[in-house]
């Protein structure tokens, strides 16, 4: 997973030669000021690093270059002290690879209206600083965050750390490596996708490998490790009786563990973030990895089922920007309605892959039970349910010239009743503005039925990841209304028509 205490955000100042030395040095002591604030508030994910005034167009540029070949700089954040003539910033900027965020702030909260005067003026211009520097990102068409308001603010840094949580999976994605084993399942068709363009566009890079591939890495595994991990499943979760020491299934448990443990020394040693798996193709392995498959996405894996490369390095993105937050992030799969008119609901799962951060507070059920299709061997998974608490359902398609993010807020809520009969782990959930709505606006939208499922981050978030990947975003939520949401769709058709899948 990724460490945010090894990243840096780069806090940049622009101002002009214009107002001499002394100005000059106190726009520098303000910028420091400001970034230590930033830095002891707690609230922020990554530290924000001061970099020098930038007075020149070659400081500029110099700057963006560095930012650009430095690996721990998720981006920069810009702040216009004074007045930065805009013309200076342009070769920069052109070139900046990283994101970026502007802050449009301005040092003292209040203005001292008994003692203001003309060089107290001319000191702070962010006012109208901003706005030029604003122009000029406009003009180069430059994807950013603008965050309006005093920088000591808790709604303003809250705005800063979502950035920065994006920034960071953004940064994560960029070489993010995606082990797919086996191919697509059968003739499924979204998850299939261009593999060239998400690289160009979204950074990461999908590798194929046969099931063979990992089923030879299960005669490294020695008994001892098995012996190892068996006991951790012990502590961490409540064992079905099949399962339990003297249990008639305990060498199925096992096998389970030997499974993880190759699984897992075969991401380690290839440096994968990701992976996918698919039940239609299983030679050489006794079971299909359900548990090995949840516990890794509890490590911070991105996982994908049936062959889903694009989920997984979404579910990937997702467990990097909840990091050190609670709620955790799931692959999901909107299974089944509920669709009793007074209280509509849907039943989230999967065959056996959802990750138990989404779950309660009470312990996992590990159990052992047919997997119903596919004519495959009796899988060891975790049961649970999903905890309450909003939620967002995310995806991403491939519409051909362009990939496209759907995004559903939700409210999941217990189970109605006992599900005594349903061995797999769950969520239940109320879709907004309503099932009816958000169905018919996923379904016209293209949305797949899979999905990352999160608690840890909201929109918020997904808008600002959305934006550093300049990919299009479809936002279904409380105010969604079914006539201008098709004509959104027309409207985005018409805008990425010219610009191109990468």
């Amino acid at each position: 997973m990724v460490d945010f205490t090894t990243l840096e955000a780069w806090f940049v100042t622009g101002s002009q030669g214009l107002y001499g030395p002394e100005t000059l040095e106190q726009v520098a002591t303000d910028s420091q000021a400001l970034v230590k604030g930033l830095n002891d508030s707690a609230g922020l994910p990554v530290k924000v690093v001061f970099k020098p005034v930038l007075t020149t167009p070659e400081g500029i540029t110099r700057l963006c270059a560095e930012a650009n070949a430095a690996p721990q700089c998720i981006g920069l954040v810009a702040w216009m002290h004074t007045f930065s003539p805009a013309k200076m910033w342009i070769n920069g900027l052109a070139a900046l690879r990283k994101p970026l965020v502007h802050l449009h702030t301005q040092f003292h909260r209040d203005l001292p209206w008994a003692s203001i005067d003309m060089d107290f003026m001319n000191l702070h211009q962010s006012a109208h600083g901003g706005r030029e520097f604003g122009f000029i990102l406009s003009r180069l068409r430059k994807n950013r965050k603008v965050i309006v308001g005093h920088w000591q603010e808790t709604p303003v840094q809250a705005q800063l750390a979502t950035w920065m949580r994006a920034a960071g999976a953004w940064l994560d994605q960029q070489g993010l490596r995606v082990a797919r084993f086996g191919d697509n399942m059968r003739e499924v068709a979204v998850t299939e996708g261009d593999k060239v363009a998400a690289q160009i566009r979204l950074g990461y890079d999908v590798y194929g490998y046969g099931i063979g591939d990992l089923a030879d890495r299960l005669g490294d595994i020695s008994d001892a490790d098995v012996d190892r991990l068996v006991g951790e499943y012990e502590q961490l979760y409540r064992l079905a009786g099949p399962l339990a020491k003297g249990g008639e299934r305990r060498g199925e448990l096992r096998e389970a563990a030997r499974i993880e443990l190759a699984l897992r020394a075969f991401l380690t040693e290839g440096g994968f973030g990701a992976f996918t798996t698919t039940f239609e193709d299983l030679h050489g392995i006794a079971q299909l990895p359900g548990l090995a498959c949840q516990r890794l996405m509890a490590d911070g894996y991105g996982f994908g089922a049936e062959g889903d490369w694009k989920t997984a390095a979404l579910v990937r993105a997702f467990k990097v920007m909840g990091t050190g937050l609670a709620g955790g992030a799931s692959f999901m799969e909107d299974y089944t309605y509920h669709l009793d008119p007074a209280n509509p609901m849907v039943l989230g799962a999967h065959m056996l892959e959802v990750c138990p951060t989404i779950a309660g507070d009470e312990k996992a059920s590990l159990e052992i039970h047919p997997l119903s299709i596919g004519g495959k061997a009796d899988p060891c998974r975790l049961v649970f349910n999903a905890a309450a608490g909003r939620a967002v359902n995310v995806t991403l398609v491939d519409m051909g010239n362009r990939f496209r993010m759907i995004a559903n807020e939700v409210d999941a809520v217990p189970p109605p009743a006992e599900l005594p009969n349903l061995p797999v782990a769950r969520a239940v959930w109320q879709p907004r503005p309503s099932l009816a709505t958000s169905a018919q606006a996923w379904i016209l939208a293209g949305g797949a039925h899979h999905f990352a499922y999160t608690r840890a981050v909201g929109l918020d978030a997904i808008e600002d990841f959305a934006e550093l990947a300049d990919v299009e975003l479809v936002i279904i939520d409380a105010d969604t209304r079914i006539r201008q949401l098709k004509q959104d769709l027309r409207t985005n058709e018409v805008y990425y028509a010219t610009r191109g899948l990468a």
